[in-house]
């Protein structure tokens, strides 16, 4: 549930620093810890333990890293593997802006993760800095604190492939047209699982949600906080609700915004199959603003024609690869973001119009990828081997070949824009060389507290089904739904009535409105005038 957008490796499309180093894998019969063990249960306070009496030497963050001041960087040890708390350890990179408010007003630290799995938090305390609006009430209660989850970015990241062989393009079709071009994608998947273990191959094992969720706790403690106020989106939500199940008497307040279902059976091949019908659906959205607007874009005053020119404008690159850099892999890449944040609705059609008028450079420079940017090819990379690495160890994956086909054969008929990209995305998990766990049962354990979950009803990557589950779950929590609605990310955005809530919630703790609440969506986007 990748909250960006990112060329993969496989020939595929994925949904959003150093280079690891070479590492050996596991060894055939090693053991291996269960997720949810006693062993790390005990683990996991020892290191909290450990860590709340260390604390975090905060400095000026390194200049390379792009965190200016007054946010401040410094690095919390957490074990690699919780069942062995004396063994080898990592850093967790974290930052923090201090709180605005007096100190009478200051109720802790705010933990927040973006999504991914592999996505980055750093950025997160940039909200205060640059004085965003929508924070400005939060920020006098809360220090602003984003980390780097295990394995990404400046916390031990893991690789699975040269970063510049990642980024090179033209990739191939997605959407298979011949059993050949089949049998050549699963070679491209099986190739990259094998990259994952030859280069990362001894951290595999215990890149979990599960040991993410207890690094956030030990952070918590690093932080001196004696409960976790967090914020989590996208897949950063199924990580809160993991935290919530093996932390529950940590948290103090999570709201958890544009949901993973955390169904058992949901993680992860079936969440992917959900996510291909629901991305559809607000392609289709976004091709019905498009033919709304047909004079600025002239690309059709339908959706159906709409789809029409896209299917036209994917043929074209698919016989020739636009620029010599866009084919047709490039294009889903580059239009699924109009799928998920209508703040690329403008952005998508504006580009897509500048090449129907014969701007192709527009599309080049938006489609394809920076080979020059080494630095940012690094980083893609990275977010999609975590990305890769948790999601194949979170739980077990189908083998058989012939289930993957007709499954995604399937959803294809009725699906087809994202359907077989997400597929060979996902496909390394079928011949995964490290371990497979089981989900955590996800559930209200004594001593969780309210939550609060907010989802539009309309969201692609996250469908809305998944925060009815976790509400479900989460007995007590309070569900705010904005209607009509798809961008992915709520909290985020200008809508007063969920904006005043969340401020609320995390101001008093009280959720306001009665047991649930239904908002009227933001505001559509507008085009330029033509």
């Amino acid at each position: 549930m990748r909250p960006n957008a990112i060329a993969g490796a496989a020939g595929t499309v994925v949904a959003g620093a150093l280079v690891a180093g070479f590492l050996t894998a596991t060894p055939a019969g090693a053991a291996q810890s269960v997720p949810g063990g006693a062993a790390e249960a005990r683990g996991a306070k020892i290191a909290a333990d450990r860590a709340a009496k260390s604390g975090i030497t905060w400095q000026d963050c390194p200049a390379d890293w792009g965190l200016d001041k007054p946010i401040q960087c410094g690095f919390v040890t957490v074990p690699v593997d919780y069942a062995r708390p004396n063994g080898r350890t990592i850093k967790i990179a974290v930052d923090r802006v201090k709180s605005t408010g007096t100190a009478s007003e200051r109720q802790g630290s705010l933990v927040y993760n973006p999504g991914g799995p592999g996505g980055s938090g750093l950025r997160f305390p940039k909200k205060v800095t640059t004085k965003n609006p929508l924070y400005t009430n939060i920020a006098k209660a809360y220090d602003f604190v984003g980390f780097d989850p295990r394995g990404v970015g400046h916390s031990a990241p893991i690789s699975c492939v040269d970063p510049q062989a990642f980024v090179k393009a033209p990739k191939a079709d997605p959407v298979p047209g011949s059993e050949a071009d089949k049998r050549a994608q699963r070679k491209l998947a099986k190739e990259y699982a094998d990259g994952c273990a030859e280069r990362s191959g001894d951290m595999l094992p215990y890149m979990t949600t599960a040991n993410t969720a207890r690094d956030v706790d030990v952070v918590r403690a690093a932080l001196g906080d004696k409960k976790l106020n967090y914020l989590g989106v996208s897949y950063g939500t199924y990580l809160g609700a993991v935290y919530g199940t093996l932390f529950p008497d940590h948290v103090r307040r999570m709201i958890v915004d544009s949901v993973v279902n955390p169904a058992r059976d949901n993680i992860w091949y079936q969440a992917n199959l959900e996510q291909d019908i629901a991305f559809e659906g607000r392609f289709k959205d976004w091709e019905n603003w498009v033919a709304q607007h047909d004079s600025v874009f002239h690309l059709g005053t339908t959706q159906a024609k709409v789809q029409q020119e896209w299917e036209k404008l994917r043929a074209a690159a698919k016989k020739e690869p636009i620029g010599g850099l866009v084919g047709p892999a490039e294009l889903i890449n580059y239009f699924q973001g109009a799928a998920y944040y209508d703040s690329s609705w403008v952005p998508v059609a504006q580009t897509w119009a500048k090449y129907r008028a014969g701007d192709v450079k527009a599309l080049v420079e938006a489609a394809g990828p920076n080979l020059d940017d080494k630095a940012g090819n690094i980083a893609s990379e990275n977010s999609n081997a975590v990305y890769t690495a948790v999601e194949c160890a979170d739980a077990k994956w189908p083998t058989s070949w012939r289930k993957w086909d007709r499954d995604n054969t399937r959803i294809h008929q009725q699906a087809p824009f994202m359907t077989w990209a997400n597929a060979w995305m996902n496909l390394p998990c079928a011949t995964w060389k490290g371990p497979q766990y089981s989900p955590v049962e996800v559930t209200t354990h004594k001593g969780l507290p309210q939550t609060l979950i907010v989802q539009s009803d309309r969201d692609a990557a996250t469908p809305y089904a998944g925060a009815v589950e976790l509400h479900k779950r989460f007995r007590g929590s309070q569900m705010i739904t904005e209607k009509g609605a798809g961008s992915h990310g709520v909290t985020g955005l200008k809508n007063p009535c969920i904006n005043d809530r969340v401020d609320a919630y995390l101001l008093t703790g009280k959720l306001t409105g009665g047991s649930d609440v239904t908002c009227t969506p933001h505001a559509t986007p507008e085009p330029p005038k033509a």
